[in-house]
């Protein structure tokens, strides 16, 4: 299990970086007034420097990108579909959070905290769910397909 977990924080490593670029990217589109905003202005104020705000900043989205990958593994486990979902939403906020924390994703305040967790918890469900519909229906499908037999 331990090489497993490896393996998949390895895999999402450079995915969490690449995914880190792209909603940097994103970002800038949206709100940058055609300027690349690589991170929130208080974290390059904070960090001391643009540079050492990028470089930790990318550091701290392929830790992220390991930990989401390494926590898909929750799903291979013989537990209930409730316990799983909740280990999964544990591992993954507990590495979420304090990230976009440190980084300025999120107001350093009660209100900014909640109202990022609000919208880390609702991002969870609607995928969570999208997933779980998916998988129904294949299912449904594969019961189909046995039953004509």
């Amino acid at each position: 299990m331990k090489k497993a977990i490896l393996a998949r924080a390895l895999m999402g490593f450079p995915m969490g970086i690449a995914i880190g670029q792209g909603i940097s990217l994103l970002v800038s589109a949206i709100l940058g007034g055609g300027t690349f905003q690589a991170c929130v202005p208080s974290f390059v104020t904070a960090v001391g420097s643009e540079l050492g705000a990028v470089a930790l900043q990318t550091l701290l989205c392929g830790i992220l990108g390991a930990a989401s990958a390494a926590s898909s593994l929750v799903w291979a486990a013989d537990w209930s579909l409730l316990k799983r979902t909740v280990a999964n939403f544990l591992l993954l906020s507990g590495a979420m959070l304090p990230i976009a924390y440190v980084t300025g994703w999120m107001e350093h305040s009660v209100k900014g905290f909640l109202l990022y967790f609000a919208a880390f918890t609702l991002i969870f469900a609607l995928i969570w769910l999208c997933q779980y519909l998916a998988l129904k229906r294949r299912i449904k499908k594969i019961n189909q397909k046995m039953q004509s037999l």
